[in-house]
């Protein structure tokens, strides 16, 4: 009977059920059959929201009674409750078929709808069978035929499908499948049976398992498609021995089972996959962060990618032309690295090169590139601009899966971002270097009465631009202002205090002003710049040769101000600090400089120096002033260029740290 999904239903259907059992003479079991089908129907009413059938089959030893609905099942909604929410309010109707039922159960029929289905046995009625078969009528599409389906038995079900937890954590998944074959097999009389898994791989079909023997002919298999999502695919292939609803239904729940671990294991595996990849991916990120040099971030990546994500690994950078590069390459196979090299660099456009620049003007990828070889390119950009393209080839027996292609692109965009980097950091470095440079000057005077040489040793050769400096300026033939200090602090804003030190005292001195009023008008204009943390030592120094007839030698007038004391060496071997101490420029508003007057024989040397050679560092020890004057005193007699090296190798080889701080050295040196 098709009942409306109407509240007044259930009482038709039990109308028909009492009518059915009054007909067969079965009035003992009226009762219970009435309310258990009363209680489907109810379900089937509240749940389900559809039209639904209500079958009853009287047996000799048995009454069944089906109800089907087009809806999600009562049992299904159960469930899917919480378990406080089951014994509350819903779930009487289920409690009540399992006790007063013999058996029941619910199934999908393969119209995709619902069956709810109980037995109740006559009285005296013997058991039925171990591993039998239930024969149940169901109902057809227009409810008014009968189509004959048979229900596996509990027993029969669980010996087909039960795996103890315990084992099923411990066989493979092959073992297991073959296992659920072998038994389909027994139960259902088939001949041959095998299981197809395709795994999204780009790989045809796999056997995961098989039981029997197919005959050379290949006959015709029943397929049923296991039910596993995307991108997995698998199939169940079984040869019956006679066709029959057993053997399909008991196909299907075999398929079911085997789809169910599939799919397990898949996600068992893509979980591990997704670690290793987050990991590789890490480690990748730290290998790259390594590095700010571009080239040898570009160096890095095939390595990173082959052989792991690919059999050959290309990077191509826009050059200044706008134009592609080839910047790395590596192969997993390096007798086919100069084939691979030869294709990506010929000559002329190109077809992998079009394809690759029009990639980029579109900021698309990625990109299938058919030569060379089987292969895609990934665009590489940053902050919309675009830095080059990265080039994954595969073998030829199988593509990459959309895992490894997001991989991949992941992978592109971190590289990015480090070619980015150390293109930034390179610009960066660029600036500063060429600041520090016009800090100090180009080349020293060449002079017949004096003889000067300098070195400068930076505490860092990145974008970092040191206080220190020296100079050496010719005021007229034979008179040279030479100078060296040290501003506080590093950076551009240290550069920039550098450069007002250095063209003030020049500005001033050519002006005509003594050495002490000089450095008094540049502690006052350090002072409008209102930072007292950019303080300046200075060691100022007019150096002059005497007229034509004259003593030999070199007259110095020194002005300290702040600034560590110079080194005098004299040619017979003898050593002194010479000058007064001052007050560092720009810190005080009154400073008063002392002008000492020295004079330097032929073959002396004035050697004066920044705090980065006393302050030179090895551990808790200072290189300090001591050690300096010993390494100039055994080097006495030497020329100005000579003192400079032996002083440069000595704190060179006081420490293997790194500088902390920068060197300037400046000689003048008194010729014979």
């Amino acid at each position: 009977m098709r009942l409306a999904p109407d509240p007044r239903s259930p009482v038709q259907a039990r109308r028909m059920l009492r009518a059915a059992l009054e007909e067969a003479g079965i009035e003992e079991l009226v009762d219970v059959v009435l309310l258990l089908g009363s209680e489907l129907s109810d379900n089937a009413v509240l749940h389900a929201g559809t039209e639904f059938e209500v079958g009853i089959v009287v047996g000799e030893t048995e009454v069944t009674v089906i109800v089907t609905d087009q809806g999600p099942g009562p049992l299904e909604l159960h469930l899917a409750l919480p378990r406080t929410g089951r014994a509350a309010t819903h779930g009487r109707g289920l409690l009540l078929v399992e006790r007063l039922a013999a058996e029941w159960g619910t199934r999908h029929d393969s119209m995709g709808r619902h069956q709810t289905w109980f037995v109740v046995r006559r009285p005296g009625a013997p058991e039925p069978k171990p591993g039998g078969h239930l024969a149940v009528s169901g109902i057809g599409v227009t409810g008014t035929g009968v189509t004959g389906i048979q229900w596996p038995q509990p027993a029969t079900a669980r010996w087909l499908l039960h795996i103890p937890a315990g084992l099923a954590g411990v066989i493979e998944l092959p073992v297991l499948a073959a296992e659920l074959l072998r038994r389909l097999c027994e139960l259902g009389g088939a001949e041959y049976a095998e299981v197809l898994v395709e795994y999204g791989d780009g790989l045809p079909a796999r056997q995961l398992a098989s039981v029997g023997l197919l005959a050379e002919d290949e006959p015709t298999l029943m397929q049923i498609r296991l039910p596993v999502q995307e991108p997995l695919r698998g199939v169940l292939r079984l040869l019956p021995g006679e066709p029959s609803a057993t053997v399909a239904e008991l196909a299907e729940l075999t398929a079911q089972r085997v789809a169910l671990s599939v799919e397990s294991e898949w996600l068992r595996g893509a979980d591990q996959r997704r670690r290793s990849w987050m990991s590789y991916l890490a480690d990748t990120s730290e290998l790259l962060a390594q590095s700010l040099d571009v080239e040898l971030t570009v160096a890095v990546v095939p390595q990173l990618v082959v052989p792991r994500l690919g059999l050959w690994c290309a990077v191509h950078l826009v050059d200044e032309n706008v134009g592609l590069r080839l910047a790395a390459l590596t192969h997993a196979q390096e007798d086919a690295m100069p084939r691979l090299r030869a294709l990506l660099e010929a000559p002329g456009p190109g077809r992998h090169r079009a394809q690759l620049a029009a990639m980029l003007r579109r900021m698309e990828g990625p990109t299938g590139i058919g030569v060379p070889a089987d292969s895609f390119a990934v665009p590489l950009t940053a902050r919309g601009r675009p830095l080059g393209t990265l080039i994954v080839g595969r073998g030829p027996e199988r593509a990459h899966s959309p895992e490894e292609i997001a991989l991949i692109c992941d992978l592109a965009r971190r590289v990015s971002l480090a070619i980015d980097n150390a293109q930034v950091t390179a610009a960066h470095i660029e600036t500063s270097q060429a600041l520090q440079q016009a800090l100090l000057p180009r080349e020293l005077p060449a002079a017949e009465g004096a003889e000067f040489a300098a070195e400068y040793l930076p505490a860092s050769t990145a974008s970092d631009v040191g206080g220190d400096f020296y100079d050496v300026l010719t005021l007229d033939p034979g008179r040279w202002l030479v100078s060296i200090g040290d501003v506080c602090g590093k950076g551009a804003r240290a550069a920039a205090r550098t450069g007002l030190v250095r063209d003030v005292l020049r500005v001033l001195v050519q002006d005509g002003r003594p050495l002490p009023r000089a450095i008094q008008l540049l502690n006052s204009v350090m002072l409008d710049g209102n930072n007292p943390e950019q303080f300046c030592t200075v060691a100022a120094a007019l150096v002059s040769s005497p007229p034509d007839g004259g003593r030999p030698g070199l007259g110095v007038e020194l002005v300290l101000a702040g600034h560590d004391r110079p080194v005098v060496v004299r040619a017979n071997g003898t050593v002194e600090l010479v000058g007064e101490y001052g007050t560092a420029v720009g810190l005080v508003a009154d400073v008063q400089p002392i002008c000492s007057r020295h004079w330097l024989d032929p073959g002396d040397v004035l050697v004066a120096y920044t705090d980065g050679v006393t302050e030179r560092r090895r551990g808790g020890e200072l290189f300090g002033q001591q050690r300096l004057v010993d390494v100039l005193a055994a080097a006495a007699g030497r020329s100005a260029i000579e003192l400079v090296g032996v002083v440069r190798t000595a704190i060179e080889g006081f420490s293997a740290d790194p500088r902390r701080d920068d060197v300037a050295l400046l000689a003048v040196r008194a010729p014979y």
